[in-house]
């Protein structure tokens, strides 16, 4: 039988955890509400209810290009972490060797790094090597970006590995690639899809690293958006706004329909 303070400590922690959830849904439901006035201007609570702004948005071809190129640089540097990150973890993981804490430190840095920095590093790179501001210094940036995100749920994923699994499939007869495909990605895959989560989000939202890199007709939807606040404030920017928070639910819904929520989280 619990006592009235453990139920009075669990009665505030409750309501704690309710206030934090408001906290951060608040201005997401304000985005969302304000998408849908009737008003030429920002206004909450909104007045009527009406579509065209999301209508005025999706008509301009340059906000839709944006939202592509978005997608593809966040979904094409996702790729690109995994295909890096994924084995660096293993390695870094499962090897001992010299100057292995300054590599962890360096694939980590960029989450140390200021990311207006490493956009300004990437324009430099890339200027010298006559590539600047185009489709690879973006993805090579995002990459940079993301690839920390990758490296570090993975690692996390590692810590209770048992090797034992991998080595029970090899004694079965099973080679180095099936044993990593089979046993280990299978026991990992949580932290991988936790990590690429967290990559795609952090580079869809990326603003510093894209606003050196892009031209007219290589702009992200946040770049476009901090561009088109700076002369004009409108309920499309809230249209916008809702969209990406539409796409983050579905995105959301889907590995949570996928994989499991609970596993991605309980693995990261």
């Amino acid at each position: 039988m619990t006592s009235f303070g453990e139920r009075l400590s669990r009665a505030a922690l409750t309501g704690f955890c309710w206030i934090a959830i408001l906290y951060l849904l608040l201005p997401l439901l304000i985005i969302v509400a304000v998408s849908f006035t009737t008003t030429a201007y920002l206004k909450f609570p909104p007045d009527g209810f009406t579509l065209k702004w999301y209508a005025q948005f999706l008509r301009d071809p340059t906000y839709v290009e944006a939202i592509w190129i978005s997608a593809l640089i966040a979904v094409g540097a996702t790729l690109l972490a995994l295909l890096l990150g994924v084995p660096a973890a293993l390695v870094l993981a499962r090897r001992s060797f010299p100057g292995q804490q300054a590599l962890s430190a360096l694939f980590l840095s960029p989450l140390i790094l200021p990311t207006i920095v490493i956009g300004v590093a990437i324009l430099q790179f890339a200027a010298s090597l006559g590539f600047a501001r185009t489709w690879p210094a973006m993805l090579v940036g995002h990459t940079v970006l993301v690839l920390p995100y990758i490296v570090r749920t993975t690692l996390a994923s590692l810590a209770g590995f048992e090797r034992t699994l991998e080595e029970a499939a090899l004694d079965l007869g099973a080679s180095n690639l099936s044993t990593f495909f089979l046993v280990t990605l299978s026991l990992i895959k949580p932290g991988v899809i936790a990590g690429a989560l967290f990559a795609v989000i952090i580079s869809w939202i990326n603003v510093e690293l894209s606003i050196f890199n892009t031209t007219a007709h290589l702009m992200t939807i946040p770049v476009k958006l901090f561009n088109y606040v700076q002369y004009s404030v409108d309920p499309m920017i809230a249209a916008v706004s809702a969209a990406t928070i539409y796409v983050a639910i579905a995105v959301v819904f889907l590995l949570d329909r996928a994989v499991g929520l609970d596993k991605v989280t309980t693995s990261s």
